[in-house]
């Protein structure tokens, strides 16, 4: 780094907390690094680096420097390689109905491609978006903003503060939070929370790695779609060719920014739903043993401020403390290494039940007493069985990879019925509603990602409430004398058929080859869908799934498959179920027959499955 200039240095306010290692061992000592920052406008900084301070600074804090990293900076080595702030594409940075960027450098090859100026112009777009919908002319609109705990959490959220004050929106910080406590903000009423907010903005990233960043929006009628995010994105990109500094330092005196701890609020109102399912018990869950796992997300509250007043003991959980370099493992239950450590978790402490969270808590898993997991198709099987005790007869919507067991469990066991529909939580949360809404009740729309929606719960894809149905089960159970532990729950599922062999290939399409002869890549991959189905119809051997609504689903070989092309990336994700590692194969050597002569597909890993 010697005598270069590093550009956009975003000084994260919370760096030394996430390492406290290096502030414990340093905090006495002067720093000379950052003597260095010099103040640039709109809260750039630069740092210049001599010859001197490389070898003399860097090496004396060299045994502190590790694989996660001491400085967490946004930085690029000279302005040839900084990220251009003239040439932002704004719709690239949609992903489906969310916003997602790199916030911060770090990872080789990902350019920052969400810096402060464009989270303000997104922000102020919203704002204007907001102020269009509500058509408020009497009052001043005001907007809820929370965050994970990324560590570019703060930085982003000064940002949107500034946006949504070129708006001319008052601002309410509710600081670390969780995705769903930010819809619950424009519902609740209550003035002394300055609640409801007319919007809600949570600044996360889900379960990606520790450089991204990105928006999720709210309103009281539930997540935006993406019609609605592509509109904000552009607004945001004329917003931010003719914004200046002086409109956001005008902006900064007119607006109105408060911190409130909604948290609270909504903790709360999952306390007392445990209760009512219990008859009103206090501590309902007394005697029981649960230990959480919020991966060093934003989930961590769910231990002290929803078990622990409901009676349960909490000890032994783990990675609580928000920590946005995620150092144990992904927040992901989709993740094995996350899933690996809750079950040792509740084995090593001998639990009733283990919980996991995603970063920002829309998505759970949960574990049982003998380290068994509700996960996938399993989380999918158990919530369907509580929904339909419940609604008998509803109809339970999930994405298009659950399984024929799965089916057969909903339809034949439970006595519902099972609408299998496209991949993304808001295509199958949209799903549900459009059932309703044409007469057909669904209750429950979920993914088998751990992303689930309930009617009674506002449509919201809300991990920790999924849980809380989970604890109201347990609850009720003790309460009526019909039994204590997961046990409960590891019956509901009883009689679930679950395949031996269950993977999930990723055949991706190169949309630089020749063959796509400079055609979209969707395009290729409908392509390749077409042909694979003009394949199938003459193999006895094979059945396709009478309804379906996305990619190819085909029954056969005791298993089925399905290829589908991705929501956004160029990929098709094959999806094989079979009773045995043979008749995978099978499965993957009809999709490979029909597949091997589109040349701009790489087929590697069907080619491993084969030949494995």
């Amino acid at each position: 780094m010697e005598g270069k200039v590093l550009q956009n240095f975003n000084v994260v306010q919370s760096c030394f907390l996430q390492n406290k290692q290096f502030k414990t061992r340093f905090q006495s000592q002067t720093e000379p690094y950052m003597s260095a920052l010099l103040p640039c406008p709109r809260g750039k900084l630069s740092l210049h680096l001599s010859s001197s301070m490389r070898s003399h600074t860097f090496s004396k804090y060299q045994p502190a420097i590790s694989k996660q990293t001491t400085f967490y900076c946004n930085a690029a080595s000279s302005s040839a390689t900084a990220p251009s702030l003239g040439k932002i594409d704004f719709l690239k940075l949609q992903n489906g109905s969310d916003i997602r960027g790199v916030a911060v450098l770090g990872v080789e090859g990902e350019p920052v491609s969400l810096p402060e100026p464009v989270s303000e112009a997104i922000a102020a777009a919203f704002g204007q978006w907001l102020q269009h919908k509500k058509k408020a002319e009497s009052r001043r609109l005001r907007v809820s903003v929370g965050h994970d705990s990324r560590i570019s959490a703060q930085t982003l959220l000064e940002a949107v503060s500034r946006g949504l004050g070129v708006s001319g929106l008052d601002v309410v910080q509710f600081g670390l939070a969780s995705t769903p406590a930010m819809f619950n903000s424009t519902l609740t009423e209550d003035e002394s929370f300055l609640c409801p907010a007319d919007g809600a903005i949570m600044i996360t990233a889900s379960h990606l790695p520790y450089n991204r960043n990105g928006f999720k929006f709210f309103t009281s009628d539930g997540g935006l779609g993406k019609v609605d995010i592509k509109n904000i994105l552009e607004r945001a990109a004329d917003i931010y060719k003719n914004v200046s500094d002086e409109n956001l330092k005008k902006s900064q005196k007119q607006t109105s920014i408060k911190k409130v701890d909604y948290m609270s609020v909504y903790t709360s109102g999952l306390v007392k739903a445990v209760r009512r399912a219990a008859g009103d018990l206090e501590k309902p869950l007394e005697g029981f043993h649960i230990v959480v796992d919020a991966g060093n997300g934003a989930g961590g509250f769910f231990a002290a401020k929803v078990l622990e007043p409901l009676g349960a003991i909490t000890s032994g959980s783990q990675f609580l403390e928000p920590d946005g370099m995620f150092p144990n493992h992904i927040p992901n239950p989709e993740d094995k290494s996350a899933m690996e450590a809750i079950i040792k978790a509740v084995l090593d402490n001998k639990t009733d039940l283990g919980i996991i969270f995603d970063t920002d808590v829309d998505r759970s898993a949960a574990v049982d007493s003998a380290g068994r997991e509700f996960n996938r198709n399993r989380l999918i099987a158990l919530l369907s069985a509580i929904v339909l005790e419940e609604h008998p007869g509803t109809t339970i919507v999930t994405d298009s990879v659950t399984s024929d067991g799965l089916t057969t469990f909903i339809e034949k066991k439970l006595g519902g019925k099972h609408h299998r529909f496209k991949r993304g939580y808001k295509n199958v949360i949209d799903e549900a509603i459009r059932l309703n809404s044409n007469g057909e009740e669904s209750h429950l729309a979920i993914e088998t990602s751990g992303h689930g929606a309930l009617k009674e719960n506002h449509w919201l894809d809300d991990g920790a409430y999924l849980m809380v149905k989970l604890l109201n089960k347990l609850a009720a159970a003790r309460a009526a004398g019909q039994g204590s532990g997961s046990k409960v729950l590891t019956d509901l599922v009883e009689g679930l058929e679950e395949p031996r062999v269950a993977l999930e290939l990723r055949l991706k399409i190169n949309k630089n080859h020749a063959d796509l002869e400079g055609r979209d890549f969707r395009e290729y991959g409908e392509k390749v869908l077409q042909h694979l189905s003009n394949s199938i119809e003459t193999n006895p051997n094979l059945k396709r799934a009478p309804v379906n609504y996305e990619g190819i689903r085909v029954s056969g070989f005791g298993g089925w498959f399905l290829l589908r092309l991705s929501l956004h990336d160029p990929v098709l994700p094959l999806n094989i179920e079979a009773q045995s590692e043979d008749d995978a194969v099978k499965l993957g050597l009809v999709v490979d027959a029909a597949v091997k002569e589109f040349n701009a597909l790489d087929t590697s890993a069907l080619s491993n499955l084969i030949h494995s």
